[in-house]
């Protein structure tokens, strides 16, 4: 947290934006004094308010006394807060947009002054409010990736060439986040829950497709019509580590902002988390 001055020339409280932020000022050494594992974790834990940046010693003292406040402190949480925003901005958009037409550019369905697309393999559609209309459960982490592709996605079909997260353009920054927050915890389900995760890919409509990595679980998702995703999973064997990774094809940026790649990822470990959880009790 840090403090500016409003109109008033009065110091008012404000929120870090998102974990980049905080991981920026670290120096990224992942030395462990702090007692945890990775300089990302403790921008997390910094974030969360469950630590200070006064607690990882390799921090100048410049910068502490330039943050003397730190964490979400507020009731709501900034990056809700900021998803909101963002989404009405994204409506506003959608609202001047000719939705049919739309439709061509996207390759999408039209109907009824509505635009209409596939999420997961179900039908989700999008009146000329940008209001999004469908059955299934939409959070946040989808609302905004689906605004963002129907209002900026281009004509560019899928290459079907997977790349990592880190090689697309602006992955280069989010990468270490994206791990810590998607890929890692991704890997702990399917450790955990190997048959079931195999089972939750195939729910949400997973397919299987050529020229894909040589994986033990190896399965596309759709969470938008041209932004696939590619879920590869190694099981532990001959003493080897369990792995697992994420690839998107090489055009997602095309259709789609970096950050709400990074959120369809995170979006979907949170929904098998949750999955998992349940099937637990």
């Amino acid at each position: 947290m840090f403090r500016v001055n409003d109109k008033k020339g009065k110091h008012r409280m404000a929120q870090f934006k998102n974990l980049m932020e905080i991981f920026k000022l670290l120096d990224k050494s992942n030395c462990k004094k702090c007692n945890l594992p990775t300089c990302m974790a403790f921008a997390a834990a910094v974030f969360k308010g469950k630590k200070t940046l006064d607690e990882c010693p390799n921090v100048e003292n410049e910068i502490i006394e330039r943050y003397p406040e730190q964490g979400n402190s507020t009731n709501q949480d900034p990056p809700a807060q900021e998803s909101e925003e963002a989404a009405e901005l994204l409506k506003e958009k959608i609202s001047v947009m000719d939705l049919s037409a739309t439709a061509q550019r996207l390759n999408a369905q039209f109907g009824d002054d509505k635009l209409m697309i596939k999420c997961l393999g179900k039908n989700v559609s999008v009146d000329g409010k940008g209001n999004i209309i469908t059955d299934i459960h939409i959070h946040t982490w989808l609302t905004i990736p689906v605004l963002n592709y129907i209002a900026e996605g281009s004509e560019i079909p899928v290459a079907g060439q997977w790349v990592p997260f880190r090689e697309l353009e602006g992955g280069k920054i989010w990468y270490r986040l994206f791990g810590q927050m998607c890929e890692k915890p991704l890997k702990r389900v399917a450790d955990n829950y190997t048959g079931l995760f195999k089972d939750m890919l195939e729910l949400f409509n997973g397919k299987q497709v050529e020229n894909h990595y040589d994986s033990d679980i190896s399965l596309v998702l759709y969470p938008l019509p041209k932004v696939p995703v590619l879920i590869c999973y190694w099981k532990p064997e001959d003493g080897l580590a369990s792995d697992l990774n994420l690839f998107f094809d090489s055009t997602a940026e095309d259709n789609i902002s970096i950050e709400s790649l990074y959120m369809i990822g995170v979006g979907l470990t949170i929904m098998f988390e949750k999955i998992t959880l349940r099937h637990r009790q």
